[in-house]
């Protein structure tokens, strides 16, 4: 969609005087305002439209709804504090623009994020704050830039819209399959079920940020059938389940078709009350949905990336779309170029086997380390295999993150720690850049992307020249 459709449908615009900081990431015009400034005097509550207004404190009280046709415009550096576990209903236009510099925060205001040891019933990350962002069918953009979403997935109370039942429990819920998802250099603290899922959408999600995503289950990105589009150069760390996900479920148009690229996951899938090699940890394709698989770094997660197999009727979890169709944004389904680090026994699913139903990965040679050597011409898919020997073996080399580390299972935050890549690191220049990302949403610095970024040379979410995350 071009700039000037985007603008001719939105509301009357007034742009202010001052410039927002550049950064290698994000580039953002002056800060904007959509309709009227919306009063910080009292806690909003019901229909709102208009603007938020720069480094100012808001309330909300209960559900807040923008209807359709109108827009939610927040700028940076505000701050919305979210009171009796109340949501955000969108059938309209939501965008928030937050800086490098001056990032937006929509947070429980009787929560704190905590750091250390985090185990689901003891941390109230996992238990839902406020109840999150569901986007109807009517909901053509969503664009969230340098945004703060702390302790949200509470229960909603009632369904918010057709389709969506009581008791859901995402951060974010996006369902037009023609509409546009962009997030963009934001964070995503606590979850109890996925942190964002999609039925249906343009998706560019880029350089983004999850800590503790799913209490006892739950993926970070979840796309099901509809959604088309990137999910790359982010940052997972402690999610139940996997960081990233497609899966045609829903019987929705187009086929769901995500490239995963150049992500970091780390301790991921180890709060899954499911049985045990039902899903993966860190990136899953399934469900007759296509995937790129590629330059990201798996350390510490229960499984490898899984392309699955099989017809599952209990585990809901089908086949993947394995075949190739020149017309389709992704051909057919690929991976390699991964880097895997694991201790203990977690090198024994570094190739997912079939413990509770077929896989069908591949092993590959491009892999860090090469498993189709390791297992040999012999190997059958998903088969069981002795990974002891590769235990500690191939360390990524985060500038501070030590290694071997036996927390996996708790270390869910980022704390301190830095996971850019250190000199030496084995996935320096290791990037494969033999593929493009799907370019299907408008590219502009208020009403779309940032811009499409390309596969990295480094593998990971951060690149030695300072681009990527930039977290």
């Amino acid at each position: 969609m071009k700039k000037l459709l985007l603008l001719a449908v939105l509301p009357a615009m007034i742009f202010a005087g001052t410039s927002c900081k550049k950064s290698k990431s994000s580039v953002s015009a002056a800060q904007i305002q959509i309709g009227q400034a919306i009063s910080t005097g009292t806690p909003l509550c019901g229909a709102v439209k208009g603007t938020m207004k720069a480094d100012s404190t808001y309330y909300v009280s209960c559900d807040i709804t923008v209807n359709a046709g109108d827009t939610l415009l927040i700028q940076k550096g505000v701050t919305v504090r979210m009171l009796n576990h109340p949501g955000v209903i969108v059938n309209g236009t939501f965008i928030t623009l937050g800086t490098k510099d001056a990032p937006i925060t929509i947070t429980d205001t009787s929560r704190h994020k905590t750091t250390g040891t985090s185990t689901f019933g003891t941390d109230s990350a996992y238990a839902g704050g406020w109840t999150g962002i569901y986007c109807s069918p009517s909901c053509s953009l969503i664009v969230l830039k340098w945004t703060h979403l702390d302790f949200g997935g509470a229960k909603t109370a009632t369904s918010p819209f057709s389709g969506v039942a009581a008791g859901a429990k995402y951060v974010i819920y996006f369902g037009n399959t023609s509409g546009n998802f962009i997030m963009e250099d934001s964070w995503l603290y606590g979850a109890t079920d996925d942190a964002v899922r999609f039925y249906g959408g343009h998706v560019n999600i880029m350089r983004n940020t999850l800590e503790k995503f799913g209490n006892n289950g739950g993926d970070g990105f979840n796309a099901k059938g509809g959604t088309v589009g990137n999910m790359a150069y982010n940052m997972f760390i402690g999610g139940a389940t996997n960081g990233t996900k497609s899966a045609n479920d829903g019987g929705i148009n187009p086929e769901a078709e995500i490239t995963m690229f150049n992500n970091t996951y780390v301790n991921c899938g180890f709060r899954n009350n499911g049985v045990f090699g039902a899903r993966a940890g860190c990136a899953e394709v399934e469900n007759q949905s296509k995937a790129l698989v590629y330059n990201n770094i798996i350390v510490n997660c229960l499984t490898g990336y899984r392309i699955a197999g099989g017809n599952d009727v209990t585990a809901k979890v089908y086949h993947a779309d394995t075949t190739y169709a020149a017309s389709d944004p992704i051909p057919q389904t690929a991976y390699g170029y991964n880097l895997m680090y694991g201790d203990d026994s977690l090198p024994n699913q570094f190739v997912p086997t079939s413990v509770a139903q077929p896989v069908i990965t591949r092993p590959q040679s491009t892999d860090i380390p090469d498993m189709k050597t390791f297992l040999g011409t012999s190997y059958v898919y998903g088969a069981s295999y002795n990974g002891a020997s590769l235990a500690g073996k191939n360390d990524p080399k985060f500038v501070n993150y030590p290694l071997p580390n036996h927390n996996y299972t708790t270390q869910a935050s980022i704390d301190g720690y830095d996971f850019h890549l250190a000199t030496g690191s084995p996935a320096i220049g290791k990037g494969f850049s033999g593929f493009s990302p799907i370019n299907n949403v408008p590219v502009d610095p208020n009403f779309g992307s940032s811009g499409i970024t390309a596969p990295g040379k480094d593998l990971g979410c951060y690149q030695t020249d300072g681009s990527g995350n930039q977290h």
